[in-house]
């Protein structure tokens, strides 16, 4: 390790605590999931948001851009939303007398994408993410184009408007690193964000972090030592989930790598340079949840990919 990581290193607890402290300026509650949230980043892997309407997914993902300096873009997604609109296309211009062909660029081209309410987008529209999601490029026509890094598809869903949306494929939520779940706020938690966002000005995050530093911190993370035993032991947790009773398929070789790459980001996120059981049994519901599909018998009898995992980790004492 070089003397400008080691220095990275060693600030590494201070930048995730000012990172928290700005991200709570605008948040209420919802620790676990600005933790997964930034778990992911840290990882350099998408996410997936989900909950009811009205639980800050959106203000949540605006606000960690916001406080990583990074550069925005929102896709507010309908069914009559087209490719093009996400990626960009190829426009024709007029330049002292002659005509010429310029790519125009999509949303797509930003370090942070919100995709807002994913699941109302067409299948084909969707599929349009997946180059992007997987190979950090985008291709139009005969050109491609790399994608500035970082580059995180931070991606949100409603599980309860299912009118006129079309489920993820199988293929598309598999490249989504984790599937972060948001819960409704406590009583004193509701009683802040009513005193907060009832007031004359509403707070706003400021940049404590910059996107060079932002790099060096994932470069750091994939660092963090894990010792074997823990590493067969997430292998055989992802192996469980391909033939425990009631799953019709389970996790792919993702899982396996998203829950090393997730549990060494927490054990750096917590200030430790080693990961631990906690890490791993911790990071396992939200890599494993949206990768287990169900039976229709299991979901007749109201199973849930989370109560499958529990009973895995049981299982397996982890």
């Amino acid at each position: 390790m070089t003397e400008d990581l080691k220095a990275i290193y060693a600030q590494a607890p201070d930048i995730f605590q000012r990172l928290r402290q700005e991200v709570d300026k605008v948040m209420v509650g919802q620790k676990v999931a600005i933790e997964q949230l930034m778990i992911a980043i840290l990882a350099g892997g998408h996410a997936l948001l989900e909950s009811n309407p009205g639980l800050a997914k959106t203000l949540l993902i605006k606000t960690t851009a916001m406080s990583m300096g990074l550069s925005f873009s929102r896709i507010q997604c309908t069914p009559d939303l087209m490719p093009a609109d996400i990626t960009g296309t190829t426009i024709i211009e007029e330049t002292d007398g002659s005509k010429q062909f310029r790519f125009q660029p999509g949303p797509i081209f930003a370090n942070i994408v919100l995709t807002d309410e994913i699941n109302r987008a067409s299948p084909k529209t969707q599929s349009a993410m997946l180059e992007a999601m997987q190979e950090k490029q985008v291709t139009v026509g005969n050109n491609t184009y790399q994608l500035e890094k970082p580059f995180f598809v931070l991606a949100t869903q409603n599980p309860i408007e299912m009118e006129g949306t079309f489920p993820l494929p199988e293929a598309q939520l598999d490249r989504f690193l984790l599937k972060i779940f948001m819960e409704y706020p406590s009583f004193d938690d509701e009683l802040k964000i009513m005193d907060r966002y009832t007031g004359n000005s509403e707070p706003q995050a400021q940049r404590v972090i910059t996107k060079d530093e932002i790099l060096t911190l994932q470069q750091l993370c994939r660092d963090i030592p894990i010792s074997d035993d823990l590493k067969r032991e997430a292998v055989k947790l992802v192996l469980a989930t391909r033939s425990w009773e009631g799953v019709q398929y389970g996790a792919s070789p993702r899982a396996s790598i998203g829950l090393i790459l997730t549990s060494k980001a927490r054990a750096f996120l917590l200030g430790r340079d080693y990961v631990s059981a906690e890490d791993l049994h911790v990071m396992s519901y939200p890599i494993l949840r949206h990768r287990i599909i169900l039976s229709f018998e299991s979901e007749r009898k109201g199973l849930t990919p989370d109560q499958v995992i529990t009973d895995i980790l049981k299982e397996m004492k982890i």
